[in-house]
């Protein structure tokens, strides 16, 4: 299958692109960060690849489409100056309180407390008390910006398949 770097893919090329999942090198490629800190990130029990996981020599982990917006949104907010193991809490706590697609969340980054709007309540995950509004940014926000950044990918990893012969 060949595509044309810049068009769009189908749903369908999409959706099989996404099942199929995406390798440590391309998922560190779209999120932003290097292997060796996505290897590190799963290591540390971060975020696991929810596909495929390695299992030892010679395995290789496979990520999902909500894997890599997870793992834009932990890169945003380290970006935003956010400590590693506080991202943490703020995903132990997104992963037992968000009941929707996590995508849906809100989250409010005030100085080095990160909240989350949950029905226009503003819940301090990080328990820092008060800061300066720095920055707001909406899941939602991140799914739309990850759609853009995957879609080259999709159609590596379609292009890696064998192609069957029908007839």
């Amino acid at each position: 299958m060949t595509r044309i770097a810049g068009t769009p893919l189908s749903d369908v090329d999409k959706r099989l692109a996404e099942s199929l999942g995406y390798s440590g090198t391309q998922t560190a490629s779209v999120v932003g960060i290097s292997y060796r800190q996505l290897d590190y990130w799963a290591r540390t029990d971060l975020i696991r690849p929810s596909l495929s996981d390695a299992s030892g020599s010679g395995s290789r982990r496979r990520y999902s489409y909500t894997d890599l917006l997870e793992l834009k949104t932990i890169k945003k907010l380290l970006d935003a100056g956010i400590k590693l193991e506080q991202v943490r809490k703020v995903f132990d706590y997104l992963r037992k309180h968000v009941t929707t697609d996590i995508a849906s969340a809100h989250l409010v980054i005030e100085g080095e407390s990160v909240q989350v709007c949950d029905d226009g309540e503003l819940i301090d995950v990080l328990k820092n008390g008060q800061g300066v509004l720095n920055m707001v940014f909406s899941m939602s926000g991140m799914k739309n910006e990850l759609e853009a950044d995957v879609a080259d990918i999709a159609s590596e990893i379609l292009e890696d398949q064998p192609h069957r012969r029908i007839g």
